[in-house]
């Protein structure tokens, strides 16, 4: 999706809304076509968890740029910053991230904070996962069973470390789609809502299921393992690239992130109480 950078006439801007409106974006309210504004490529994850409907508005009251956040799954997202379609990456998946930096499409990468992954399903657990500490036990578990799974599919961070533990656990996923594998190829959202219906388990970001209203009869069956760990980075789109790229208020929006601003406000961020996102910025890579 490429977004213009010129101003543009309310035809224009209605046709703009529309499409940012189908694609996810995320706006602060009574913005006008070409105030001052970013374009972030990220993921849903953090859309979903609700940390930036928190955290841009404090952003845009200690500068007045506006952040217009397009949420995609990481691979999309960065396919988007590939492109120039964006003045900022932000999502999570590290070795995609070091790659878009190694082939010259973004100009240094940031930690920005973490979470993690977790396991859900059923209270009835029937591959008996409930309480394991290695998650690729518990996926070969559920594959021995051929207990429902659904999977996002859509090639996002999450879809991209669920293969890895797959991977890790022996099973072949290509045998198992579309039996007891089911693909969904949608956000985190949709998909926590087809394993609710379905009884089926799934991998999650945290941030996401606390935020997740639908549970039914899910609960988290596996946590804590050190392969779960889920980091957030963000990346400045390569100006040398991709001359429109908005390189001061883009890198106004990394540092203020990476700021003690930023951090303090990403860990004061709680769903239920409970803590979502935890602040780790340090020096970039």
């Amino acid at each position: 999706m490429i977004f213009t950078r010129k101003r543009f006439g309310a035809a224009l801007a209605t046709a703009f809304f529309a499409l940012t409106l189908a694609f996810g974006v995320t706006a602060q309210t009574g913005a006008q076509a070409g105030d001052r504004f970013i374009t972030v490529a990220s993921t849903t994850s953090t859309r979903n968890s609700g940390l930036y409907d928190y955290l841009l508005p404090l952003f845009t009251k200690a500068t007045s740029i506006e952040v217009r956040v397009v949420a995609v799954g990481t691979g999309q997202a960065i396919k988007m910053a590939r492109n120039g379609d964006a003045d900022v990456l932000f999502v999570h998946h590290r070795p995609s991230e070091e790659k878009f930096v190694a082939e010259g499409f973004g100009v240094k990468r940031f930690d920005v904070m973490y979470n993690d992954f977790v396991l859900v399903g059923p209270k009835s657990d029937p591959a008996g996962t409930m309480g394991k500490k290695d998650v690729a036990a518990a996926l070969a578990a559920i594959a021995a069973k051929k207990a429902p799974f659904a999977s996002r599919g859509d090639d996002s961070g999450t879809h991209k470390k669920e293969r890895s533990l797959w991977k890790t656990a022996g099973v072949d996923l290509k045998a198992a789609s579309g039996s007891w594998y089911r693909e969904t190829g949608s956000g985190m959202g949709a998909t926590l809502n087809t394993a609710s219906g379905m009884n089926a388990y799934a991998l999650t970001d945290r941030g996401t299921w606390l935020k997740f209203a639908n549970k039914g009869d899910l609960t988290i069956v596996v946590e804590g393992d050190k392969r779960l760990f889920n980091p957030y980075g963000v990346i400045l789109v390569n100006p040398a690239k991709y001359a429109h790229v908005k390189k001061a208020d883009g890198q106004a929006f990394i540092d203020w992130l990476v700021s003690d601003a930023g951090q303090s406000a990403i860990g004061a961020y709680k769903l239920k109480g409970k803590q979502a996102f935890f602040p780790n910025a340090t020096g970039g890579s």
